[in-house]
């Protein structure tokens, strides 16, 4: 009986998400390898222009002020400037313009002129002329006539996650490259995307697929987590009724035991049967694996916290106001030519944490230099720590220096030196979630924080569903591993479609037979019951 309810368990468990565990496995294969088309910091600092500063540049604290007003009187009073604090200030070119890039502790952006302190936008003629620069750097033009101004896009799309507030964007498309098109945007001039129609197709096949984001486009949104969520469930106890089934039916003749007839290890002779069989024997327990970790995704929100601080919590961590330093900073013509190749020079940002800041040059190749080291001692960085996550000072703090990656703080899934730099400091807080907070010496910035929970999600889900195993870490090891289960995959998805299909025709055949049979006998149609299904090989012997 308990045997039976295997069968019939795994049967159509499988019958109703077999296309979808062939989806699943196919977009994976595809999202693994395809090309990153969000634009990282490293790569917007690898195409910036040169930064030459000249003696008639304002403040930030100049710029700051007199966008504000500006800004209120627009809106007729209060305005977004007003109470925030300010994570960074970077004083950049965008299309030949100089601008203090702002963010504040909510996440807002903002670009302030710094020759008249205006609110700037970039506008079509704007985006043309920075798209241009930056394909003119990669040779994927010659010229700006190569680019037309397609629109512009108020939200950013599931494809720009995590980019809401720099938005709007501007949409340009790139003539002599096939769906070739370029996103810049209009908050900040900063180049968010680059692709081409490949490129984009593949990230639609791979996420929209993976993730169901097909639900999105079609109005259903917010039913697509529970709708996820319920299938990978289904889809988890449908692999380990088949991993258990297959066991069962497995005869390897071991210390003299039976074989199914001629000497067969199973009981399938049909291809498909055969195919699925050794798929599901040997891939099984990695697919198992895969669904389990994809159980766990879907209820992190419920069972964990979250992967990255609150804006509420961040803002406890810089504090608030604009230090004094930040404010009156001057920039001087030839005041960069005391550092070394002055010239790879594109960006110059301030960072904060509470009344202290630090002055970075940064270039092109992204390396840093400090011109005004600050003070971010480890007592106001270890304060600054407990404040974000919540603990009372004095909270008991063991503080290191990491100069290696370790199980939790790695390069992978695209992440650049920029948002994973080395060394950095490590705070394991002795609180009751065990919190663990990474942060760069150099600039303050919180890189990660994790605690008991997340760290234990590491391991649940990264480790058994991207395979972020240190002996895994290394390629092309990490590929040859991935390629040979995402082939079982593909293998036990093909299969079970085949058979779904099949199971399904030969259920509908005996529903309509026997329909017919008790028709013909004058049975009244609502007393009429559909008949068992076939079990065609799967109950064939053993």
């Amino acid at each position: 009986m308990l045997n039976r309810l295997l069968f019939l368990t795994h049967r159509w468990t499988g019958v109703a998400l077999a296309l979808f565990m062939l989806l699943w496995f196919a977009s994976g294969l595809v999202i693994v390898y395809s090309s990153s088309i969000n634009q990282s910091r490293d790569q917007q600092l690898a195409h910036a222009e040169p930064l030459r500063l000249e003696a008639n540049w304002l403040s930030f604290g100049a710029a700051w002020e007199r966008s504000r007003e500006a800004h209120a009187a627009d809106k007729g009073g209060k305005t977004s400037h007003d109470e925030t604090g300010i994570v960074e200030a970077r004083l950049a070119r965008q299309g030949g313009l100089p601008l203090w890039l702002a963010e504040d502790t909510r996440g807002q952006h903002y670009a302030i002129s710094a020759i008249d302190g205006h609110l700037w936008r970039a506008t079509s003629e704007d985006a043309l002329k920075i798209a241009a620069d930056w394909l003119i750097h990669e040779g994927r033009v010659k010229e700006a006539g190569d680019l037309r101004h397609v629109g512009i896009q108020e939200k950013g799309a599931s494809i720009l996650r995590g980019q809401d507030t720099l938005a709007p964007f501007h949409r340009i498309s790139l003539q002599n490259i096939l769906g070739g098109e370029i996103i810049v945007s209009a908050t900040t001039g900063e180049v968010v995307q680059v692709s081409n129609a490949l490129e984009r197709g593949t990230y639609w096949a791979g996420n929209w697929l993976h993730l169901f984001r097909f639900f999105d486009s079609a109005g259903f949104g917010s039913a697509r987590g529970d709708v996820l969520m319920w299938s990978i469930i289904i889809n988890f106890v449908s692999c380990v009724t088949g991993l258990i089934v297959g066991w069962l039916r497995w005869r390897p003749g071991w210390g003299g035991k039976p074989t199914y007839k001629e000497g067969r290890v199973h009981p399938y002779r049909a291809f498909w049967f055969r195919w699925h069989f050794w798929a599901g024997l040997i891939g099984g327990i990695v697919a198992t694996l895969w669904a389990f970790s994809g159980v766990v995704s879907s209820l992190q929100s419920s069972l964990y916290s979250p992967a990255a601080p609150t804006r509420d919590a961040l803002a406890q961590y810089y504090g608030a106001g604009i230090p004094e330093k930040i404010r009156n900073w001057q920039p001087e013509a030839g005041e960069l030519a005391k550092v070394p190749a002055a010239a790879d020079i594109v960006q110059l940002a301030w960072r904060r944490l509470g009344d202290d800041s630090v002055l970075l040059a940064h270039k092109a190749n992204g390396e840093r230099i400090a011109l005004d080291a600050g003070d971010f001692s480890e007592t106001k960085l270890t304060a600054a720590v407990w404040r974000l996550a919540g603990v009372d000072a004095g909270t008991e703090t063991e503080v290191s220096r990491i100069t290696e990656y370790d199980h939790y703080f790695y390069l992978r899934h695209r992440r650049s030196a920029y948002d994973r730099p080395l060394p950095a400091l490590l705070y394991k807080l002795n609180d009751n979630a065990a919190t663990h907070v990474y942060l760069d010496p150099q600039d303050g910035r919180v890189l990660l924080r994790n605690d008991a929970g997340r760290r234990q999600y590491r391991w649940l889900f990264s480790a058994l569903h991207h395979w972020d195993l240190p002996g895994l870490y290394r390629r092309p090891v990490w590929d040859v591993w991935m390629l040979i289960w995402i082939a079982f995959g593909l293998t036990l998805g093909t299969s079970s479609v085949v058979l779904g299909v099949k199971r399904l025709k030969v259920t509908f055949i005996r529903w309509d037979r026997a329909k017919e049979n008790r028709k013909s006998k004058g049975a009244p149609e609502k007393e009429i019951e559909t008949a068992p299904a076939l079990t065609l090989q799967t109950n064939a012997e053993g």
